[in-house]
């Protein structure tokens, strides 16, 4: 890819998180990719297909392009019959093949990043979901499962050789979980290595944390994950920052306006019952580093209805009024 593109700045996919509410604040405010949340290849091929749950993992708004969809697995056959199925859904634009989740429930089944410990059957995998798809085929891993095997180099290699037509890479060992400092220069390395588009996750925060990240890295794009949370903004901040315009952080009003805007896509998207479990987090994200949200976060958690919720963040506004949340 020339580095004269702009970079792809990519919203990262997080389990519980980012369903169609969250990943279409973050496309309205600058994100040029999204992803699901991670589909179960097993379980997609063998759930109904009238299972709620995957139901609410499949489903896409129009607004959402280009859209991948993430599967994991470790066995061949479901990954390709999945990928398969999800190809014939006009939404999704590609394959994303999860090779980087950490979480032990993901690992111990040999899913996630417990690939990187086994680069045959990986390949054997990139080389089924290849032939299951003619759309983008693309990977998600980190730099190995611990410091004693960083094997990040080889790996994307191998990816590129079996059929992907881009990689992201979190810049940290399975084993590091999230904890430490990402690696960039590691990527860097990698991208030296491919001629594959190469994506940065790990540690963008800000756009100056972008824009660092790519000065040393190179890389074709970022992937924001927690950099996001309760900040959809993100994106276009560092579309501004990387065009040489000032960075404009959101106001308060701006804040609340979307929190409350999600909210209400969350009721539509699961029912209110629901949404007011689902948004407590997002809403508590939304109010971090505000003053006073430490008691709006205690009463978030306690509240039972839309309207509670709603009330909490209006009168989060009348104290911020005029002021920048963050």
């Amino acid at each position: 890819m020339s580095s004269a593109r702009e970079p792809i700045l990519i919203l990262a996919p997080m389990a519980g998180i980012t369903d169609w509410p969250f990943r279409l604040l973050c496309k309205r405010q600058g994100a040029d990719e999204l992803v699901t949340e991670m589909i179960s290849a097993m379980g997609l091929i063998q759930a109904p297909r009238s299972s709620r749950t995957y139901q609410q993992l499949l489903e896409t708004q129009p607004e959402e392009t280009p859209i991948y969809a993430q599967v994991f697995g470790h066995e061949p056959g479901y990954l390709a019959d999945a990928a398969s199925r999800l190809s014939d859904m006009d939404a999704f634009s590609g394959i994303d093949l999860n090779a980087g989740c950490p979480a032990p429930k993901v690992t111990g089944s040999g899913s996630g990043s417990s690939l990187m410990k086994d680069i045959r059957l990986s390949e054997t995998i990139l080389r089924a979901l290849r032939r299951a798809t003619s759309k983008r085929l693309s990977v998600k891993f980190r730099l190995g499962w611990d410091d004693d095997s960083r094997n990040a180099l080889d790996y994307a290699r191998m990816c590129e050789a079996a059929g992907a037509e881009q990689i992201c890479v979190h810049a940290r060992t399975r084993m590091q979980q999230y904890a430490g400092k990402a690696d960039w220069g590691a990527v860097g390395e990698i991208k030296q290595a491919v001629n594959i588009p190469v994506i940065l996750n790990g540690d963008i925060f800000t756009p100056q944390d972008a824009k660092n990240a790519l000065l040393k890295t190179g890389a074709d794009g970022l992937a924001m994950g927690r950099g996001a949370l309760g900040n959809p903004w993100l994106f276009g901040r560092i579309k501004r920052v990387l065009a040489g315009e000032e960075d404009s952080p959101p106001t308060a009003r701006e804040i609340i306006d979307t929190a409350l805007t999600h909210l209400a896509l969350m009721a539509r998207f699961k029912g209110e019952e629901r949404a007011v479990i689902e948004m407590r987090k997002h809403l508590s994200w939304y109010l971090r580093g505000s003053r006073g949200a430490a008691q709006a976060r205690t009463r978030i958690n306690t509240a039972g209805s839309m309207e509670e919720l709603a009330d909490i963040l209006k009168g989060q506004l009348l104290v911020h009024e005029n002021e920048g949340i963050r």
